[in-house]
């Protein structure tokens, strides 16, 4: 754990002001969940990316994402080597820990699915040839929802469903933007330094003891009560998947986690709740025009009765 506060405090130093997006960030790494952030251009989403792979001492890969990448410029090709008279394989920016994918939504459908196995089996096929991925392997995706109309792609449902969190990045506040004019007005570049903090390693033990958290029965039936409650809204056509189930249990577990507990508490649920599941739901044309996906969500949790916490 001293090296988890110790990463946690390096961001935020880096970071400035994005300290519970740093939490989630920091679930999604210790469940091995995928990330995507979602801001107007200029808000440190790339920044922030990069801050958070530098401080962990993993492989690091990026990809620019615009609409002539392809599906092999990710996962990778095999090539016909003249020299050797034989066919190579050349393993994509894929094969990494934490991957980078800076705005996904400028990519075609075609190339946005390339990543689903990766994100879904850790693993990439190419040519008949399944290769496994790296552990722990997380996608770290942005995009800017300001520009739908120019040139991007939205990202089909089954694709969102393979995100662990969504995170709407606004902007800061007043003092924390202040912060940031004085940290960076001298640094041409906008660049500070990042030191490796935990290692490969590290991960995978935070990992392993996240598992082990206690999710009392109560806490199973709170979630699946919250879960087929968004599928019998009238409001809502696309409810939750038993994946957005399972992201609940994981991302509560690795909350508990991170505030030194052994088991985890309905305030546990309540805290990942909007960033897990609100990118999930799709409402319904009617819902849309009266209705915003979050306030939905916040009727769903008003009228589930919590579990009293007596853990």
């Amino acid at each position: 754990m001293e090296k988890l506060t110790r990463t946690k405090a390096q961001l935020n130093k880096l970071v400035v002001g994005r300290e519970k997006e740093i939490d989630f960030m920091l679930i999604a790494l210790i469940q091995g969940g995928h990330v995507l952030l979602e801001s107007v251009p200029g808000s440190g989403k790339t920044w922030m990316a990069k801050a958070f792979a530098g401080s962990f001492a993993g492989r690091f890969q990026r990809i620019q994402f615009t609409p002539d990448v392809l599906p092999s410029d990710v996962t990778g090709i095999r090539f016909f080597n003249p020299k050797t008279q034989e066919f190579e394989l050349r393993p994509g920016p894929v094969q990494t820990n934490l991957l980078l994918a800076d705005e996904i939504n400028r990519a075609t459908p075609r190339t946005q699915s390339s990543l689903l196995e990766s994100m879904e089996e850790k693993q990439a096929t190419i040519d008949g040839e399944t290769i496994q991925l790296p552990d722990p392997f997380i996608v770290i995706a942005t995009q800017n929802p300001v520009e739908s109309q120019q040139g991007t792609f939205p990202l089909p449902a089954a694709q969102l469903d393979r995100f662990l969190f969504r995170l709407e990045i606004g902007y800061p506040k007043y003092q924390e933007e202040l912060s940031i004019i004085r940290d960076f007005r001298g640094n041409v570049s906008h660049k500070k330094e990042i030191l490796p903090v935990a290692s490969v390693e590290d991960v995978r033990k935070w990992r392993a003891a996240a598992g082990e958290i206690t999710v009392h029965e109560d806490i199973e039936t709170y979630i699946l009560e919250l879960v087929r409650a968004t599928r019998e809204h009238p409001a809502i056509e696309l409810g939750l998947s038993s994946r957005a189930a399972l992201a609940l249990v994981h991302a509560a577990q690795g909350r508990a986690f991170m505030e030194g507990r052994r088991f985890v508490t309905p305030d546990d649920v309540k805290y990942i709740l909007e960033p897990v599941t609100v990118h999930r739901l799709m409402l319904t044309a009617e819902g849309m025009l009266v209705h915003e996906p979050l306030a939905v969500l916040q009727e769903i949790l008003n009228s589930v009765a919590s579990p009293v916490e007596a853990f």
